[in-house]
């Protein structure tokens, strides 16, 4: 199937697609903040540049979009336009994820992934609640 959008479109399209501070992350960063919890974001010293690190607690936090991380959800479907491009792409995306979750443990670090299906807005509370105890325990 051929692509609805024109490249220059589709080109603007996705140059507005940010890698740090999408709202899921800010969903999260906001409810551990109200929670007590401080963190840093965004930390270059650490194997994939974790969304959240919490220090005090030896955990770092990614928080994933199922699309670019290559969930099983729904949301996390490839395109069916230009496939000799995404499937490598985002194959290529979840085998450097695995890879840095594992340099991550191996240092000792404590890894929570967080994906964007899971802060929808019927099942964000629950899951948000349960990150809390992930990170306490």
């Amino acid at each position: 199937m051929a692509d609805t959008k024109t490249p220059e479109e589709r080109s603007k399209n996705m140059s507005h697609i940010r890698s740090t501070n999408t709202k899921p992350e800010e969903l999260v960063r906001k409810y551990l903040f109200t929670h007590g919890f401080r963190y840093r974001k965004n930390d270059k010293r650490y194997p994939g540049k974790p969304d959240i690190v919490l220090p005090k607690y030896h955990t770092v936090i990614f928080v994933n979009g199922c699309f670019w991380h290559m969930h099983g959800c729904s949301r996390a479907r490839l395109p069916r336009s230009n496939q000799e491009y995404w499937e490598p792409k985002i194959k290529r995306n979840a085998q450097r994820d695995q890879d840095n979750i594992r340099k991550l443990e191996d240092t000792g670090w404590k890894v929570i992934v967080v994906w964007e299906c899971e802060l929808k807005k019927r099942v964000a509370e629950e899951r948000l609640q349960r990150l809390c105890e992930e990170i306490k325990n």
